[in-house]
């Protein structure tokens, strides 16, 4: 039997972070920085600048995302935190036009990401490293988490470009519909309980 656990991404978990996000996908090239970064500074960096991103936010805290483990193994990873420290969500047009929340307010957070390694897939991670998110949002203070997701009942996507989750594991997971970035793919939120 399979046994799924989640830890937050702190300095112990750096060598975690990297084998979750180097299993596959584009998490090794973008060592998910692409949400913290415009697109004009965005394209100005290199992996290894990525990676040194990457590391400084998690050695400074708090932690910007979850690492999901299968058997005690690092196999998946999702970034969750306020929506104004991911400072392209408030840039992509898009966005900025579905919300429904003010885009300084930090009690918004939002996932932006999830990466799971090819060989892991299939098994629930995602599933797993959303509740996981939730839950520390919620310990954290968040108000209300947004997530960008793909609707896989409205538009074919190869698990590559399924980075931002799929419309269905939000939704299991309580999350509405608050908006419409464009065809295929909503704008959700679930408020939390204070």
């Amino acid at each position: 039997m399979t046994t799924i656990t989640t830890k937050a991404a702190t300095p112990t978990e750096w060598d975690d972070v990297q084998r979750a996000l180097t299993g596959g996908g584009d998490g090794a090239s973008c060592q998910c920085i692409w949400p913290v970064l415009r697109d004009k500074d965005w394209n100005k960096t290199t992996k290894a600048e990525r990676t040194e991103m990457l590391h400084d936010e998690i050695t400074s805290g708090p932690p910007p995302g979850i690492v999901a483990y299968v058997d005690g193994e690092a196999a998946g990873w999702i970034r969750i935190g306020p929506r104004p420290s991911q400072t392209r969500l408030g840039y992509t047009r898009n966005i900025v036009a579905a919300t429904q929340e003010p885009l300084d307010d930090g009690s918004v957070w939002a996932v932006t990401c999830f990466s799971v390694r090819r060989d892991q897939r299939g098994k629930g991670l995602n599933a797993a490293l959303l509740k996981a998110a939730v839950d520390y949002a919620r310990s954290s203070g968040a108000r209300v988490i947004e997530g960008y997701p793909v609707d896989t009942s409205a538009m074919t996507v190869s698990s590559n470009d399924l980075f931002h989750g799929a419309l269905s594991t939000f939704a299991a997971a309580g999350f509405s519909v608050a908006g419409e970035l464009r065809s295929g793919r909503p704008l959700v939120s679930l408020v939390l309980d204070a």
